[in-house]
């Protein structure tokens, strides 16, 4: 959201802030490109971490030309009230930067607040693609970016972030907040389980690996995905606090949340680990870090840091038994991005409903919020999901999305780029 404020000095304040998380939150997407490379073959590293890549360059040229205005609108510029946002009212920023003209310098709040929730929209993209590691052509991967972004992301962000304060509170803003009502103070349900439910669609449409079972291969490179989830760890801190979009109280709470949730959700994770496995694993700890931060995402304005922590615990805990979820109903999530980012935003989503302070079922002793959140995050898995298997399933029977079995068996990087991870020959 953008804060009117009360002194330029404020703006600048509040401006700085938003500019230095956007820096933050833009950083988590090579750190996504980490996580996720350490995780696949060596010889699909390089696919790997140019899905994230690509998705940077994509995503934020079509932010600029019309995402933005997709994404936030207000009175007349929707085009379906609260539900579908006029792409051309704002084409370019021209509105935030046609002050330029006049020697005022441009819309300084408005241009780090369009900055950092070009962010957003560039990482729950590349979120999608551990689903469909190994076995993804880098082209079509781009189209698919482009029209899920732009059917699906930017719709879904207006129903969730998009909205306006006034005088007298909220007076406009996308369905999910101003019609229904649910705190998804970061992105539970528009990048979390977004992306989730995005990556299980492809992972049906471009099906099982091969010798697709628990097992079946070894990350390549554990150190290279614990950089991955530090770097993701770093600029959560600016993706959770950054949403308040001013220095503040809420903003505070947030960043503690961000540190507390995962923290807890690390231990709940290790603790699974023991108990199912025997051993708790590095790997172990990122994606329970990770987990944890995906779930405190949504709550981290609403949450005591008790129930943040107590939230990372369970997180942690039941997300690493979810994972194993696709052995035994047969999809090929290859990174876990079902049963990290999907399951726990939805734990995250739902936790507000009973613990969420004032308005959660322990405060208000109604579950009306709980079925806010249920209703909310189940709109988002539906549409993310149902688009995601159209696009997808569009683009594998015309231009191909899979490679074939032969090239995935002999690596994506040499098949697809041409180049390799790791040239092991001293005199190449």
């Amino acid at each position: 959201m953008v804060l009117a404020a009360d002194s330029a000095t404020t703006v600048d304040v509040n401006s700085l802030w938003l500019l230095v998380a956007a820096a933050l939150v833009l950083l988590m997407t090579p750190g996504v490109a980490f996580f996720y490379g350490g995780m696949v073959r060596a010889k699909s590293v390089i696919s790997m971490m140019m899905m994230s890549f690509g998705a940077i360059a994509l995503i934020a040229v079509l932010w600029v030309l019309y995402g933005y205005s997709m994404s936030f609108s207000s009175g007349t510029d929707w085009v379906i009230p609260h539900v579908l946002a006029n792409p051309f009212h704002n084409a370019g920023l021209l509105n935030l930067i046609n002050p330029l003209s006049d020697g005022t310098g441009g819309d300084l709040n408005g241009l780090a607040f369009a900055g950092f929730q070009a962010t957003f929209a560039i990482i729950t993209v590349a979120l999608i693609s551990g689903a469909i590691a190994d076995r993804a052509r880098f082209g079509a991967w781009m189209v698919f970016a482009g029209f899920w972004a732009t059917i699906v992301y930017f719709p879904v962000a207006s129903w969730v972030f998009n909205f306006t304060l006034g005088d007298k509170g909220l007076t406009d803003g996308g369905w999910i907040v101003y019609n229904l009502g649910v705190n998804d103070f970061a992105g539970g349900t528009a990048v979390h389980i977004n992306a989730g439910a995005a990556g299980l669609a492809l992972a049906l449409v471009l099906g099982k690996r091969v010798g697709f079972a628990k097992g079946m291969a070894k990350p390549h490179n554990v150190p290279l995905t614990l950089l991955g989830a530090s770097l993701l760890w770093f600029g959560w801190f600016g993706f959770n606090a950054g949403s308040e979009a001013g220095v503040d109280g809420v903003a505070a709470l947030a960043w503690i949340n961000t540190l507390a949730a995962p923290a807890a959700a690390t231990l709940g994770w290790l603790v699974a680990e023991k108990i199912k496995d025997g051993k708790p694993t590095s790997i172990g700890a990122a994606s329970g870090a990770v987990a944890g931060l995906v779930a405190i995402t949504p709550a981290c304005n609403i949450l005591t840091p008790f129930w943040g922590m107590v939230l990372g615990v369970v997180t942690g805990f039941v997300c690493a038994y979810a994972i194993d979820l696709k052995f035994k109903l047969g999809f090929d999530d290859a990174l876990d991005v079902v049963g990290i980012h999907f399951i726990g935003g939805w734990i995250g989503t739902l936790w507000i409903g009973i613990f969420g302070t004032g308005i959660g079922l322990i405060d208000s002793h109604s579950l009306k919020q709980f079925a806010m959140q249920f209703l909310g995050a189940a709109a988002v898995s539906i549409w993310s999901f149902g688009w995601a298997w159209i696009i997808g399933t569009v683009i594998q029977k015309t231009m191909g999305f899979r490679i074939t079995s032969e090239d995935e068996v002999a690596g994506v990087d040499t098949v697809v780029h041409g180049e390799e991870g790791y040239v092991l020959d001293a005199t190449a």
